[in-house]
């Protein structure tokens, strides 16, 4: 007879052939059948075009943005009054290279953006190559004329800045400055050697000297290049963090963000303790540098976890602009430059990202989750306010989805992307003179997309067993007759919020349009907005002991199942779950905690051993509660609960994770194994964290509701 570990492996390798033989049938059939039970195929509903990027020249009305199609990442412009998007470039292969950091120079004649990378992961200086490509891949900055032509290759590098002529461009290529003609007229050089690594670009107003951050492990300094005659000038030097440098209108100071240092007696591991920050000012003849605000040593008015993080700004009428949430919400706020209470701008229960300064340095536009609807605080509307008085104007109400706007550098339009439960986003333009709103770009979403027969999501409160409200979207299928099986989604990040309609991040719009395809599967869709997500306050975001030391969100994980279980239109014996990254750790939790209630899972990319990321016990200093830290890691791991965990599971992973190592998921597999347990998996070779190509968005699209489908729906 042969051994059983010889039997096991066999039976693993029966099980993966049936798998990819599954996945295989699918995707053939998704793009080309209608199964009874569906109205539209996976391939129709995630072929949208993903826009991002969007940008306008500070003079004049041209835009430029980014769109992905299938895997196709193209630049599109456009100019005003009419406003008609042309492309630009003919990228024409599902290659998996990012692009980014679309600018246009400031007369609008040119778009520079890179190509390449991930954004997003832990290091994005790490060339990515998910498409499997012989050739080594390279992050490169690109450059094209506005009028249309060949892009120009500049260099290898990111994070750009062009000069305020226009002429050139700063930008960051192996931790270090470099700069290259905009047209690409002459060879990129370095413009100095800077010991940390260097980043956080800014061109002083006249163009003359270049400020940035020199980042060095436990401190930061501040410096100002001027010219290669000249050395660095440090900006007062200190055993701190500094951050976030800002010009003044006139070039005479600067404005930054100060932190200590890190480093000191070890403190708390398990309780939260303020981080402090505060704003400083500068005076470049003489070297001073002031403080002009420091955060109130609370909870709340610790270091921002928000987008954009402090959002500072040197705006009109000498007056500094940051973000702060102290008052609970993460909001903007205005002051004099040299010092005085600051203004609070935007005002109530919720918050502000997507922060920009407009080209005249008056106004500030972002997007919020506020409105007259109460089911606003699951959506974003774009609000604009003067940036020396608290007269906000919520700009785009109603039932959209509106975010990342932009005034054009005439001052007459406000473009952002606008979304609904049934349309992604797409680019619009909101003239200032008459508020309506236009859609450019309607010809971006593809014939066959199936608009028409996605379903609009409905908001959803419910209590987790210690009495904190959470928040969800519920989808039910248009015809529904009896009980049938449900999916709960969970999100990652977990700094996320799902929303009421198609999202504004590439990740989580895809997952909005697996969702829309489970529901036309016949299944009842659950989105959960657990605590630590954004949108509901800082108490929501930063509950105690979360994760590592607790995992206190799974309480609201384990109550959107019992509430999913006590719906009247779900069979409680047929509830399954999935998420991806953070959302991939509460899958498994959720599946090791509780596998009574949920029937299946899907975890992608998660976390499952967390003893991996806690103290160094080897150090002959240790944080004071460190006997409670060590108590509370193990439990908070999926690992701890593999004697409990029962339901099935399909685990999905890239091997080229920048942000959830590979590592996680081979020790989850390596203990299923050794206990004999029988699971599912697909792994893609040399991709990434973000799913960077299409075909393997739709590899993993497929496996998910396969795997749900087959072990929930199927009798």
């Amino acid at each position: 007879m042969l051994p059983f570990s010889h039997l096991f492996s066999m039976y693993k390798f029966y099980q993966m052939k049936q798998l990819f033989l599954r996945i295989s049938i699918a995707l053939s059939l998704f793009s080309c059948l209608s199964a009874t039970a569906q109205s539209f195929s996976l391939g129709s509903v995630t072929g949208y075009p993903f826009i991002s990027d969007i940008t306008a020249a500070t003079k004049g009305s041209r835009i430029a943005f980014a769109v992905n199609e299938k895997g196709f990442r193209n630049i599109y412009v456009a100019e005003g009054p009419q406003f008609a998007i042309r492309k630009l470039t003919a990228y024409d292969k599902d290659e998996g290279q990012e692009i980014s950091g679309v600018m246009l120079t400031p007369d609008g004649s040119r778009v520079l953006y890179v190509r390449g990378a991930d954004h997003g992961a832990f290091d994005e200086t790490i060339p990515r190559n998910p498409s499997s490509s012989t050739s080594r891949p390279k992050i490169q900055l690109y450059s094209i004329p506005f009028s249309g032509g060949v892009p120009k290759l500049l260099a290898e590098g990111d994070d750009a800045v062009i000069s305020p002529d226009g002429k050139q461009v700063a930008f960051i290529k192996d931790h270090q400055a470099w700069i290259v003609p905009v047209d690409g007229s002459a060879p990129a050089r370095n413009l100095f050697y800077d010991k940390g690594r260097t980043g956080s670009l800014q061109w002083s107003p006249d163009g003359s000297k270049l400020a940035f951050v020199s980042s060095r492990g436990d401190h930061a300094f501040i410096g100002v290049f001027t010219n290669t005659d000249a050395p660095i000038e440090w900006i007062a030097p200190a055993f701190a963090r500094d951050a976030s440098p800002r010009w003044s209108p006139d070039g005479k100071q600067l404005a930054f963000i100060r932190r200590p240092a890190s480093g000191g007696a070890p403190d708390s591991l398990t309780t939260d303790r303020h981080q402090p920050w505060a704003i400083f000012t500068a005076d470049l003849s003489t070297g001073k540098a002031v403080q002009r605000w420091k955060a109130p040593e609370t909870l709340r008015g610790s270091v921002p976890a928000s987008n954009g993080r402090y959002n500072l700004n040197w705006a009109a009428g000498n007056r500094i602009i940051f973000l702060s949430t102290h008052d609970g919400w993460p909001h903007i706020y205005s002051m004099p430059a040299d010092g005085g209470e600051p203004i609070l701008l935007t005002p109530g229960n919720y918050i502000v990202e997507h922060i920009k300064l407009s080209p005249d340095k008056q106004w500030l536009t972002g997007s919020a989750n506020t409105g007259s609807d109460t089911a606003d605080y699951d959506r974003r509307h774009i609000i604009r306010v003067p940036v020396n008085r608290p007269e906000m104007e919520l700009m785009t109400p109603g039932a959209g989805i509106e975010t990342f706007p932009v005034i054009t550098g005439d001052g007459k339009n406000l473009v952002f992307l606008s979304a609904t439960a049934q349309r992604p986003s797409l680019p619009a333009v909101l003239p200032l003179t008459t508020r309506k709103q236009q859609l450019i770009g309607e010809t971006l979403v593809p014939k066959g997309f199936p608009t028409d027969q996605l379903v609009t999501p409905k908001p959803v409160r419910f209590k987790a067993p210690d009495g904190q409200t959470v928040y969800g979207q519920l989808f039910l299928p248009n015809n529904i007759s009896g009980k049938t099986a449900a999916v709960l989604f969970i999100h990652g990040g977990p700094e996320r919020q799902m929303i009421l309609g198609w999202h504004y991040g590439d990740y989580y719009s895809n997952t909005y349009a697996l969702n829309q395809y489970l529901v036309s599967r016949g299944f009842i869709v659950l989105s959960v907005n657990y605590r630590l997500g954004i949108g509901y306050g800082y108490e929501f975001q930063n509950p105690a002991h979360p994760y590592l030391y607790g995992a206190s969100e799974y309480q609201d994980i384990k109550a959107a199942g019992e509430w999913l279980a006590s719906h009247p239109l779900v069979d409680a014996s047929k509830i399954g779950v999935y998420g991806g990254s953070y959302g991939g750790f509460l899958t498994a939790l959720a599946l090791g905690r509780d596998s009574k209630l949920f029937a299946a899972g899907v975890d992608i990319h998660g976390e499952h051993n967390l003893t991996v990321f806690g103290p160094d016990i080897t150090k002959p200093e240790q944080a004071p509660d460190l006997a409670l830290a060590k108590q509370l890691i193990w439990p908070s791991s999926p690992i701890a609960w593999l004697d409990s965990w029962t339901s099935p599971v399909l685990l999905i992973h890239g091997d080229d994770d920048g942000n959830v190592e590979f590592s996680q998921s081979i020790d989850l597999v390596r203990r299923f194994e050794k206990k004999g347990f029988a699971f599912e998996s697909l792994v893609i070779p040399n991709e990434t964290h973000h799913w960077m190509q299409y075909s393997n968005t739709l590899k993993v699209d497929a496996a998910i509701a396969e795997f749900l489908e087959r072990k929930l729906l199927k009798k």
